[in-house]
């Protein structure tokens, strides 16, 4: 026997096929969807994360600008405290050159020679003075140059004058001061020496 099927299975079969397809559509956009929102989720969550690590290293940051700002503060003391120290210590080592100054002006200078003025400008010293001949001044300048304090006498310059109506001449000269090595150390150690 056979069999016929009078019933319009065409619009059946499409209209089983436009369910499927809107079916389809609509599980695609709703998968659609959610693949949206786990990515717009998961990208949030990572800006979040990233957004506080860079709230935590800008908190870090400011306070390492601050310890930098204090180590620049104490280092610029220390380098202060270094230049006074350094100060203090010129000032201990050279306090006795003018008292070496002196004791060697006093024996060297020879009779006949008066000093008008002395200046000391760091090591070099600039001598003004009288002196009854020229001779007298060139053996004020061999005695500097054989004292162990002083060296390098150069005359700068010498002309004839009258002091108390006598005519002497009046000369500029310079020379320097030196230390002789270990002589500071000898002598505090021989103040160390007496106090022991």
């Amino acid at each position: 026997m056979i069999r016929i099927n009078l019933l319009p299975h065409r619009e059946e079969k499409r209209r089983i096929k436009q369910v499927q397809f809107i079916t389809l559509g609509v599980l695609s956009f709703v998968l659609g969807l959610v693949v949206w929102g786990v990515v717009h989720a998961v990208i949030s969550a990572q800006i979040g994360y990233q957004e506080r690590r860079n709230d935590y290293l800008k908190q870090e940051t400011l306070i390492l600008d601050k310890q930098i700002a204090e180590i620049r503060k104490l280092r610029e003391q220390t380098r202060s405290l270094l230049e006074r120290k350094d100060a203090v210590e010129k000032l201990q080592s050279d306090r006795s050159n003018v008292v070496h100054l002196l004791d060697q002006m006093l024996r060297i200078l020879p009779d006949g020679v008066y000093i008008k003025s002395i200046k000391q400008t760091g090591d070099v010293i600039n001598l003004v003075g009288f002196a009854q001949s020229n001779a007298r001044v060139s053996t004020l300048m061999r005695a500097i140059e054989d004292s162990p304090w002083l060296e390098s006498p150069a005359l700068v310059e010498i002309h004839a004058s009258s002091a108390n109506g006598a005519r002497v001449s009046e000369f500029t000269l310079t020379f320097r001061l030196t230390k002789l090595p270990g002589a500071d150390a000898a002598k505090s150690a021989e103040g160390r020496n007496q106090v022991q």
